[in-house]
């Protein structure tokens, strides 16, 4: 067997596979499908001061080779999480990183204080890149300075890895990617998903309650795939790639574009344990090409 594991900063990964915060829970739901020790590590569902309910239904409807979602940010919130959830993770034999979303710099402060006082986090991943609430955070994603001052207040609190989770839907993305590193970020995930809608013909209105949504799936592949590429070019911390990943094929053209690890989402829905079932295919591709350590592979696409 060839040796699967790579390094996210100070955080090393017995596998590139990770979820993608939003589709696995909090690592605790999916018991009967999946040991959560078979992934890399699991990225938790975004966390806010307060429990929030989320948007209004319909917020979920399937598109071609992929979904439409306005979930909202629902979750639990951060007490409840470190009650009920952090417990049932912890020392489960994986990285745990704890997605983090807020509306203000304070919410986010808030939020990481209380998960920093807590054993068993490894590192954070910061959201600023949800483009289906009004008050999510996008405007950090958008916004150079202010990314830049949201990553700096957060990076004074905490000595653990900070992930920032980047958006598609802006006009350079390597400038984000460069502004949060500047500010401390230690790495960067992207993408989040793309801005979408759909309409329903009979009754000619959009589907969703809140009209547009983040489209993902393998469907924006190829879009995620070409950030990726471009922000391995501009910043030297590690990525870790999200979008429309699938197949043990997609993981490695994402390692290949530059990221040292994966997030699985979307295809979470269709099997919970699609994740660790890819890592025999990577290693059968790295074995049929005499390549021992896949980390040998990461940034190979830019020559």
């Amino acid at each position: 067997m060839s040796d699967l594991h790579t390094r996210l900063d100070t955080l090393e990964l017995k596998n590139p596979i990770l979820t993608a915060s939003g589709t696995f829970g909090y690592g605790d739901d999916l018991p009967g499908y999946v040991d959560i020790a078979e992934f890399g590590g699991i990225v938790t569902k975004s966390l806010t001061r307060q429990p929030r309910d989320g948007n209004a239904p319909p917020r979920i409807v399937e598109t071609a080779s992929g979904m439409l979602n306005s979930i909202g940010l629902a979750n639990i919130g951060v007490e409840a999480f470190l009650r009920e959830k952090l417990p049932r993770i912890r020392d489960r034999g994986t990285v745990i990183i704890v997605n983090i979303a807020g509306s203000k710099i304070d919410e986010y402060c808030e939020v990481l204080e209380l998960l920093d006082q807590e054993p068993g986090i490894d590192g954070y991943e910061i959201n600023v890149s949800c483009p289906n609430v009004k008050e999510g955070g996008m405007e950090f994603g958008v916004s150079c300075p202010h990314l830049h001052t949201l990553i700096s207040e957060l990076r004074d609190r905490t000595d653990r890895p900070l992930i920032t989770k980047l958006s598609p839907n802006v006009t350079s993305i390597e400038e984000m990617a460069e502004a949060a590193v500047g500010a401390g970020s230690d790495m960067i995930s992207l993408v989040n998903t793309l801005v979408g809608a759909a309409i329903d013909l009979e009754k000619r209105r959009p589907v969703l309650s809140t009209i547009f949504g983040g489209l993902s799936g393998p469907a924006i592949k190829p879009v995620a795939l070409a950030q990726v590429f471009k922000v391995a070019e501009v910043v030297d911390v590690p990525i870790i790639g999200i979008g429309g990943i699938a197949t043990a094929t997609d993981v490695l053209s994402f390692l290949m574009a530059g990221a040292s690890a994966v997030e699985i989402g979307t295809m979470n829905y269709r099997d919970p344990g699609v994740g660790p079932k890819l890592v025999p295919a990577i290693d059968d591709w790295l074995i049929q090409h005499k390549i021992d350590r896949i980390t040998d592979v990461i940034g190979a696409a830019h020559g």
